[in-house]
Order: C-alpha cells, then sequence, then structure tokens
C-alpha cells in the first residue's frame, strides 16, 4: 500500500484510500449540482443584473459536471485493485491533476458568488439567492477541508526521487554509518516538526502556553516514532488471538473473595461514573435527569463545601449528589479544575464503607486526551520496590497533581481528622483509573490499609515491578473486549504487524474490507464468514515489501531481508513494556454472542492477569465495554444476579481458567 506519488513527492495516502472520502463529496456535488439545475429551470431571473446571475449559473452548472465526472473517475478507478496491488490504479494521478486543476475554476465562482450575493442580489427570488448561498457555503467549506486533508497527508519524508547511483541501497548498515545516521536524524526530526503542526492545528483552541507545547512535542516523537516505516515481515502466517492461560498463585484469592471483591467494585464503580458530572449523568438519564438537575444548578451553596472550578452552574456537583446519594456535608474537596496533567477529582466521606473516598475523573475534555497520549515512561521510583520502576508520563503527572493537592493543601488531614477510624478508597475510570492506581502507589506507605479500585485502567501503565507491588492494593475490573486496558505503545506496534501481515495476504479491496468490518461492528457475526486470505500465493511472493518497488527508507535490495525480518533491529522494541495495576478482575458475558434486542445480558466474572491482555482485540465491543455506564450495569448485574453469574471454574476452586 505505497502512498500516491503526485506533484513531484509520496504522500501519506493511498490510491485505494479515496473511494469513501470521494464518495462524499460526489454526493455534495450531486445535490448542489440538483439545486441549481432546480433553480436554473425554474428561470426566476427577474432582478437587476439578470445577465450576470444567468451566466454565473450556467457556469456554476459546467464547473459542478465537471467536477462529478472527475469524482466518479475517481471512486471508480480507486476502488480497483486490492491493497498490495495497484496496478489497476496507475491512472489516479492524472485524475489527481485533473481534480486538482478544477479547484480554480471553483475558487473563481466562489468568490463571484459571494460578490453577486453580498452586491447584486437585491430584488432576486429568495430561493434564487438561497441556491446560491448554499452553492458558495458548500464551496468554501469543501475547499477548507481539502487544504486541511493536505496538511495531515503531508509526508515529510515523501520525495521519491532516487538516490545517486554510487551510493549503496540505504540497509541497516547504511543506516549505521554517520551519513545514514545524520540523514535519519534530520528525517525524524523533521516528522516530528510535522506532527507538532498537525497537533496545534487539531488543537488550536487550546492556549499555546509551556506545558501545552511539551505536550505537543511529547506526543509529536510518539506518533512520528510509530507512523514512521511500514515494513511487512517475510514470513507470513494467520494472524489470530492467542489463547491464554491464567495460572491461579495459591496466594490468588478465588470463591467467597470474588464475591466480596465484587460488591466493594459495585458500589466504588458508583463513585468513578460520578466523577464525569453531568454528561455522564444524562446520558444514562435521558428523561428524568434534566428534571433532577434543573432545580440544582445555578443555587449558591459556596459556603457548604470547597468547590475549585469548572462548575460555575453547578451541574456537576448536583449530579454527582443524585448519582453517589451522599449529602452536601459528607463532601471534603471537589475540584473541577482541569489542564493538560491536571485532571478534575473530589474527597467525600462514605459512610457506608467507612472509607474516606477519592474519586478521579476519567477522559472527558481535549486536555485529558492529550493527557492519555502524552505515553512515554517516566520514572516512578518507590521506596520499598525493587526493579526497574516506571509509569506512563502523563498519567503519572496526573497523579502526582493530585497528590500534592491531597497532601500539601492537607485534604486529607482534614478528611481524617473528621473520620480517623474510616480507611482510604481510591477511585476512578479509564484515565481517572490510571491516577487513581499511581496514586495509590505514592499513598501506600503513608497509607498501608488503602484501597484502589481502578475500572478499565489504561494497559500501558505501570512497569511489571510496580504492577507485582501493586497487586496488594489494586483491583483492576476489565468488562469483556473493552480496548484501553489492552492499550500500549508495544501492543499498537504488535496489532501493527499483524496487520501487515494479514493485509499483504489479503485479494480484496480496502474499501471492500472497511465496508464489511463496519457491517461486523454494526450488526455483529462472524468474521471468519468474509474470507481475506489469497489463494495459491508462494511464499516468496508474500514478503515482498508493501511501499511498492522504491521507498525513501527502504530500497527493493538484499539488505531489505535482513531489515523486515522480525529479529532484525527494525523489529526490536524500543518501548519498555507496561503493564495494568494490581490484580485484574475480568467479567465477560456468559452465554452466546448473538441474542435478541431485549434478552438479558448475563456476566461472569474471574479473576485473570495482565498478561492476558498484551494483544488487542478488534470487536464490535471493543468501545462499548469501555463505557462507565456499561461497566456500572455490568457489576450491579453480578452483585444482584451472583449465583447464576460467577464464573463456574472460581467456584470450584478450579487451579487454570482459559480466557
Amino acid at each position: 500500500m505505497p502512498g500516491m506519488v503526485v506533484f513531484g513527492r509520496r504522500w501519506g495516502i493511498a490510491s485505494d484510500d479515496l473511494v469513501f472520502p470521494g464518495s462524499f463529496e460526489l454526493f455534495i456535488r450531486v445535490w448542489i449540482g440538483t439545486m441549481i439545475l432546480f433553480t436554473y429551470h425554474k428561470g426566476h431571473f427577474d432582478c437587476n443584473e439578470r445577465g450576470v446571475l444567468h451566466s454565473y449559473l450556467v457556469g456554476l452548472l459546467v464547473v459542478l459536471a465537471l467536477i462529478i465526472l472527475s469524482l466518479c473517475a475517481i471512486v471508480y478507478v480507486s476502488a480497483q485493485g486490492t491493497i498490495t496491488n495497484p496496478g489497476p490504479r496507475r491512472s489516479m494521478p492524472a485524475l489527481v491533476y485533473l481534480r486538482a486543476l478544477l479547484y480554480l475554476p471553483e475558487l473563481v465562482w466562489a468568490c463571484l458568488g459571494a460578490v453577486w450575493v453580498s452586491d447584486d442580489s437585491k430584488g432576486c427570488d429568495p430561493a434564487t439567492v438561497g441556491a446560491v448561498i448554499a452553492a458558495v457555503v458548500a464551496s468554501w467549506i469543501i475547499l477548507l477541508f481539502t487544504g486541511i486533508g493536505v496538511v495531515f497527508v503531508f509526508d515529510p519524508l515523501g520525495d521519491p526521487r532516487p538516490q545517486p547511483p554510487t551510493m549503496e541501497p540505504l540497509g541497516v548498515r547504511d543506516l549505521q554509518s554517520s551519513e545514514g545516521s545524520q540523514f535519519l536524524s534530520t528525517a525524524r526530526s523533521l516528522a516530528v516538526k510535522v506532527w507538532e503542526s498537525r497537533l496545534r492545528l487539531l488543537c488550536c483552541c487550546l492556549p499555546q502556553d509551556e506545558s501545552h507545547r511539551a505536550a505537543f512535542s511529547s506526543i509529536a516523537q510518539l506518533f512520528s516514532s510509530f507512523f514512521s516505516v511500514n515494513l511487512v515481515p517475510n514470513k507470513m502466517e494467520k494472524s489470530r488471538d492467542p489463547e491464554v492461560i491464567v495460572s491461579h498463585s495459591p496466594s490468588s484469592p478465588i470463591g467467597e473473595d470474588l464475591e466480596t471483591e465484587l460488591e466493594k467494585a459495585a458500589h466504588c464503580m458508583q463513585f468513578a461514573a460520578a466523577a464525569y458530572g453531568w454528561p455522564l449523568y444524562i446520558y444514562s438519564n435521558p428523561l428524568t435527569g434534566p428534571c433532577k438537575l434543573s432545580g440544582d444548578c445555578c443555587r449558591s451553596r459556596a459556603a457548604e463545601y470547597e468547590i475549585v472550578g469548572g462548575d460555575h452552574l453547578g451541574c456537576h456537583f448536583s449530579s454527582i449528589l443524585q448519582s453517589t446519594g451522599l449529602q452536601y456535608r459528607d463532601f471534603i474537596h471537589v475540584s473541577f479544575h482541569n489542564q493538560i496533567y491536571e485532571i478534575p477529582f473530589y474527597v467525600a466521606l462514605d459512610h457506608k464503607r467507612e472509607a474516606v473516598l477519592v474519586a478521579v475523573r476519567g477522559t472527558l475534555s481535549l486536555k485529558d486526551v492529550l493527557t492519555d497520549l502524552s505515553a512515554e515512561c517516566e520514572n516512578l521510583p518507590i521506596e520499598g520496590v525493587s526493579g526497574a520502576c516506571y509509569a506512563h508520563k502523563g498519567i503519572c503527572q496526573a497523579a502526582s497533581y493530585i497528590y500534592k493537592k491531597l497532601v500539601n493543601d492537607g485534604i486529607l488531614n482534614q478528611a481524617f481528622s473528621i473520620a480517623p477510624e474510616y480507611k482510604l478508597v481510591i477511585t476512578g475510570h479509564s484515565l481517572g483509573a490510571g491516577a487513581a492506581s499511581v496514586l495509590a502507589i505514592l499513598l501506600r506507605n503513608s497509607f498501608p490499609t488503602l484501597q484502589c479500585y481502578a475500572f478499565s485502567p489504561p494497559g500501558g501503565l505501570l512497569s511489571k515491578a510496580l504492577a507485582d507491588y501493586s497487586k496488594d492494593f489494586v483491583i483492576s475490573v476489565v468488562l469483556g473486549k473493552d480496548l484501553v486496558p489492552r492499550l500500549s505503545i508495544p501492543n499498537m506496534e504488535d496489532l501493527k504487524r499483524r496487520i501487515l501481515k494479514i493485509v499483504s495476504n489479503c485479494n480484496k479491496p480496502k474499501y471492500r474490507i472497511l465496508l464489511q468490518g463496519c457491517w461486523y461492528e454494526l450488526f455483529g457475526g462472524d468474521p471468519d464468514d468474509f474470507p481475506t486470505e489469497m489463494d495459491n500465493r508462494r511464499e516468496e511472493e508474500l514478503g515482498q515489501p508493501l511501499l511498492g518497488e522504491e521507498s525513501l527508507m527502504i530500497r527493493h535490495s538484499s539488505s531489505y531481508q535482513s531489515l523486515a525480518s522480525d529479529d532484525s533491529p527494525a523489529h526490536t522494541a524500543t518501548h519498555l513494556p507496561l503493564f495494568l495495576p494490581g490484580r485484574v478482575l475480568h467479567i465477560t458475558e456468559d452465554g452466546p454472542s448473538r441474542r435478541s434486542c431485549f434478552s438479558q445480558v448475563r456476566y461472569r466474572a474471574d479473576w485473570s492477569n495482565e498478561m492476558a491482555f498484551r494483544s488487542i482485540l478488534i470487536s464490535p465491543r471493543m468501545l462499548a465495554d469501555h463505557m462507565p455506564d456499561a461497566v456500572l450495569r455490568a457489576l450491579n448485574s453480578l452483585t444482584s444476579d451472583r449465583p447464576f453469574s460467577l464464573c463456574p471454574s472460581s467456584l470450584n476452586n478450579s487451579q487454570r481458567n482459559t480466557i
């Protein structure tokens, strides 16, 4: 799947990537053309400059007709061939040149239409004026998004010009030379700068201060590294999800302890979900939620609790009250302050469980997304822990921010002065689960009895030493095929290699694969019903590079095989492995995967292992299982229907469970 070479350089988009964008634009163009044609057919030109209007509509119809024809050709040609066989699409560059040329008359006509609407449209038929305005606005929007798309598919390493013939093809030895190293360093720096520009464009609404620039730089380095070079390993095999066998150690709790932990987890999940504030509350209660919150929003209760930032109308805090059932006096500190590496949290007294509870909010803003994406490793030395201690950088800094607030500002001292006999419990969901786990590690030495319940935490969170250390006081709850607990940089690299293996052995065009994937996502089914394996292909044919005969980084040469093999330096793990925190409680649906829409879902729960989440699963439930309301619903179902929900292997003290 080589990138297209147009305008003298290779771009970050393949010739078979234009089916859906072209079809969408084609739909818009046909709609505009139909509207203009109907307006022209009515012939209501009884106004000033009627000749100009008539000529403008005729010219606009001609331009639209040419654009529609070019788009039809682009969509048709882009749908030909397969991912690894771009031969039937060799005419695509010429069609792209033609389409780019048509932007010039479109730009001229958009400017003329804007001038006519502003100066000469007085006294004209309102429907005619509205049609011209719609055409002009649509043209400007398409031109704007085209420009943004060009920025994002620009490849800083896309110069396809061949190297001088006296130079050897760039292999591993060449890249280790001084000239190769300098070239590679320059290329990487250029790629990082391009990704920084893209991130600034996406986050243009955020202030461009030092902390944001540092986050953009960190994320840009991660993205440029991940999307740098696409290689195909020479040995092709059918990729499948590994069957993970989880063995219980003698100290692993089963049976009654599982029931107890499920009850505690279901209780804590209410507080973790409540931390999201009114958006999740309204989403979970679309009919009654607005009515319940309307009486409490905008009411001033500043004297009754301490609240910091981001909740000027009080709707967030009102939803927390509704979700948790606590009273105003039970809250010690509530913070909705939100910046990069600084996430909202609240501290409350849970009298039912006799606990000082700290709940950390998950991802709900663009700033939280930047915190999530700061996925580099950061040292996290902990007294008494041997081995390498490091964690996810963004989450580690978010946890350190909350730690300073709790300890330095005396929030925990204030809580325990009110209820000295209570224990400390920390909880959160998603990003909040990761921050809660790291926060629990930071507070463990000061509060030896603390407990942490992390719901759907990020998979790339803790080093192995810290993950093992946290098993005594952290419980991670994972629902089904949730993507986030399986998400880490090494897992993404593994997924990329697996996808490349399957893609190189696929005989279907990309648009068909995507359509079948959407069908599977919406309606389920067995993905094996859609075979993608090539028939009668020799193994040596499967080892050819996906980047075509020539590429900036890799040429078709004898050095390619060493660079593309799984054991080569190019495939050596460059990112440190990170794991889920604590003991892992895995909840899965019990019964057949296909069921009627109105049938009740039944769940089962069992202890798992962080190694069972070392591979990303592609499933229609991979995002839905991450939603906090889905996790809460599964936990409530387990605790209310316990005799039928717990995994039989756990109840029978089985020594091994198959996930």
